[in-house]
């Protein structure tokens, strides 16, 4: 078995390397027009004590959700097979590599890949989180997963999400950070009693991330923890439930779904971490009328 300094060792991804390498190829993107971003204005709502950042797609962003949503409905449209080369950011590993995401809302959007097809809806491995950590190593950011449709996913090649923190141009980096209530969560995989659907959290030590390989045996591990918290079992590969999965350099959180949307509100993991999107103004008026907390709760398992 490789030992952790030669994993290390056989990332593609140089340190150091990239937020330069995210930077010049958003430029490029932008100025070649194979990055798209999503056009929105934005709007807090407080619940519960939590600011939530609620984006609204303006036209522009509408018609860019619209074609979104027909090429995914496309049977067998893949987007990352093969990937768009104005869009590679650079390799990471053997098994994974990263890409701009195409209609970003957040900026500097990143997708974390496998470079050979895996259903979006199996269960994350070693290598994932391996891949992942080299990325996290480098920005301080929020990566997150959504592990089928239910959990918001919008591919079927299995994919990570990054995107550099703040999320939120005021307030907490993550909205929903000051309802984790961090200070009161240790090593041991726990809850937060502010938090009204089935969870679970952990805190992480930042310093673990400066060596790929040993966080990676750290995540994986709370991982399959954090999964039989929540009665969520693997059966050939795949959970028994949709779930999201957040991970930051200080907490992993996990919450088992029920459902992809709400009154046509689509939530995926970034609606956990206190941002949701507003596909028109009908959207934005439902997410007022109900509640953030109560449109999460209703995707998910009420506690």
């Amino acid at each position: 078995m490789m030992s952790q300094a030669d994993a290390d060792k056989s990332l593609l991804l140089q340190p150091g390397t990239l937020w330069k390498h995210t930077v010049a190829r958003t430029q490029h993107g932008l100025a070649c027009g194979a990055l798209q971003p999503m056009e929105t204005v934005c709007e807090f709502i407080e619940q519960a004590g939590v600011h939530f950042l609620v984006r609204s797609l303006v036209n522009r962003g509408r018609q860019h959700f619209d074609n979104k949503a027909k090429r995914t409905a496309d049977v067998g449209f893949n987007p990352f097979l093969p990937y768009d080369e104005d869009l590679f950011v650079t390799d990471i590993s053997a098994t994974h590599l990263c890409l701009l995401n195409k209609f970003n809302v957040l900026d500097h959007h990143l997708l974390v890949v496998t470079r050979d097809f895996e259903e979006q809806e199996k269960a994350l491995t070693w290598r994932d989180f391996h891949a992942l950590s080299a990325c996290m190593a480098e920005i301080n950011g929020l990566a997150f997963y959504n592990s089928g449709p239910a959990a918001g996913a919008s591919q079927q090649h299995k994919h990570l999400q990054f995107a550099p923190l703040p999320l939120a141009p005021t307030g907490p980096p993550i909205p929903m950070e000051p309802a984790l209530h961090l200070d009161s969560v240790g090593a041991e995989v726990s809850s937060s009693p502010d938090l009204p659907f089935v969870h679970s959290l952990v805190r992480l030590d930042p310093d673990l991330f400066t060596a790929p390989a040993t966080a990676a045996d750290a995540l994986f591990e709370y991982y399959n923890d954090m999964l039989q918290a929540v009665n969520v079992q693997i059966r050939a590969d795949k959970p028994s439930s949709p779930y999201n999965l957040l991970v930051t350099q200080q907490w992993m959180l996990l919450v088992p779904r029920t459902r992809g949307a709400f009154d046509s509100i689509a939530i995926n993991s970034l609606g956990f971490a206190g941002l949701l999107l507003a596909k028109n103004a009908q959207s934005m008026q439902k997410i007022k009328a109900h509640g953030p907390i109560t449109v999460l709760r209703n995707v998910s398992v009420s506690s």
